[in-house]
């Protein structure tokens, strides 16, 4: 194949892919051959992939053509080809989590997420750029570097899924794993114009996990497309007896992805979650040019004969929710590797972490507490309404050098966190969230919308986002970069 020829299988669809190579009109190992040559030629510029492991993928690749020459049975995305987060354990190849501390790490097993796409036929490519331990909404770390937005390489791609989102829009890889505590699928996804869904809790089980009941943080899929994100949650969900809050739906019923009638739809829409947070004083600020991207995305749902409100859920204590637990987990996680290498750690996540090791036993009781109030608040702001639309994130992709934006519409941002509330007050909820393609700024930026949903209601959310997401086109735009 040419250059050309590359580039088309490349953006074939993850559904198509796998349909093609099922049917022998292309062998995994010319699929594989494909994207390793993209790879070759884009990733230099976004740096998206970090770690490659092509021979590997070749042979695996050959492995997957015989298999299907000898007429075995086949997983659903057989001989398609993925890099993983480099947060997911993957047996034999290094998974560094972006530090220094483990630029070595060689895992012995995979993780069940890797588990589950081996076990569908996926071909492993590599690992793919993540903020270091996967803190914070901007992909850069010491050891690799920036990852760049294939819209303008001088613009974050944000995360912490950021180099899964990247290659995604590149074509580097069709389809994409990652994680989502305070928006890590759905910011990058938003800036890098391609779908990431962040789950129910337990709808992607997690295995191993030092905290098993922990319902902040999620794995989740990243396509191109609702149908590709649909596809590959069919793979990654389902219940684990390793996971003590998996869900027992299997994950197979996300496969087929039914289409939905809109009209009639019951949709709240916020721009800036105003009045949503008595304890932040206000409104969210909102750069302008998101809330008109999501001005025009509830417009769409009313041309879409949906029934369409501003209005918010209440989220008293999601901020404080949301901060507490994450610190929790961070001191957990991290607060021993911290005490033992101080310097290693960049300064604002070495503060999360001081910050949950100060936590008393009643500041995480509270937070608990005011955890289940919100919950219950939330379900019934969903027997008014079938899905919430709001901004994914609060700015559009900003300058690559900043680690966060200083500040928005005037107002500044005093950490890392603050510019990400859009996302992180939905993640305490505990209720699916999509983002889906809506639009641009007039410089030619991406800009996602979030459609959320009521508890566990991960189907639904998929099908208005594929309805919404046929209605505006937005995904289809290829960055310049991707030739």
């Amino acid at each position: 194949m040419d250059s050309a020829e590359h580039d088309e299988v490349c953006y074939l669809s993850a559904r198509e892919m796998a349909r093609a190579v099922r049917a022998r009109e292309l062998s995994s190992t010319e699929v594989v051959r494909a994207h390793l040559a993209r790879i070759e030629r884009m990733n230099p510029a976004v740096n998206a992939i970090v770690t490659l492991v092509a021979e590997r993928a070749l042979e695996s690749a050959r492995a997957a053509d015989e298999r299907l020459a000898a007429g075995a049975a086949v997983g659903p995305l057989h001989g398609i080809p993925m890099a993983h987060k480099d947060t997911h354990a993957t047996a034999g190849i290094r998974t560094t989590f972006g530090s220094p501390l483990l630029a070595e790490n060689v895992p012995d097993t995979d993780e069940l997420v890797i588990e589950r796409l081996h076990a569908a036929g996926v071909i492993t490519l590599g690992k793919t750029n993540v903020p270091e331990f996967a803190a914070g909404s901007h992909t850069f770390n010491t050891l690799f570097g920036a990852t760049r937005n294939p819209y303008d390489p001088s613009r974050s791609a944000g995360g912490s899924s950021g180099g899964a989102a990247a290659a995604l829009a590149c074509g580097l890889h069709p389809l994409a794993d990652g994680s989502d505590m305070g928006g890590s699928l759905r910011n990058p996804a938003s800036f890098c114009n391609v779908v990431g869904l962040r789950p129910s809790p337990g709808r992607v089980p997690s295995w191993p996990a030092l905290d098993g009941w922990g319902t902040m943080g999620v794995q989740g899929p990243m396509a191109r497309s609702v149908d590709d994100v649909a596809l590959l949650l069919s793979v990654l969900a389902g219940p684990d007896p390793r996971s003590p809050i998996a869900l027992s739906d299997p994950g197979v019923g996300f496969a087929e992805l039914p289409p939905r009638e809109l009209r009639g739809l019951r949709v709240a829409w916020t721009p800036d979650f105003g009045g949503a947070v008595p304890e932040l004083g206000g409104a969210l600020p909102v750069q302008r040019e998101v809330r008109e991207v999501v001005e025009s995305a509830a417009r769409v749902f009313e041309e879409l004969g949906a029934i369409v409100e501003p209005d918010c859920p209440d989220l008293t204590g999601a901020e404080e929710v949301f901060r507490t637990l994450r610190a929790v987990q961070f001191s957990g996680t991290y607060g021993p590797l911290l005490a033992e290498h101080p310097a290693a750690f960049k300064s604002s996540l070495a503060r999360n972490i001081e910050a949950g090791l100060e936590l008393s036993g009643q500041d995480v009781v509270r937070a608990q507490l005011r955890h289940t109030e919100l919950f219950h608040r939330t379900r019934e702001f969903f027997d008014r309404y079938d899905v919430l639309i709001a901004p994914v994130s609060q700015v559009v992709p900003f300058d690559i050098e900043l680690e966060y934006p200083g500040e928005i519409e005037g107002e500044t941002m005093h950490s890392y966190l603050d510019w990400m509330r859009s996302a992180y007050l939905i993640s305490a909820t505990g209720c699916p969230a999509l983002s889906v393609p809506a639009g641009f700024t007039p410089g030619g930026l991406p800009v996602g919308v979030q459609i959320v949903g009521p508890h566990r209601a991960d189907l639904a959310v998929l099908q208005v986002g594929r309805a919404f997401e046929q209605a505006t086109g937005h995904g289809t735009v290829r960055p310049a970069l991707a030739g």
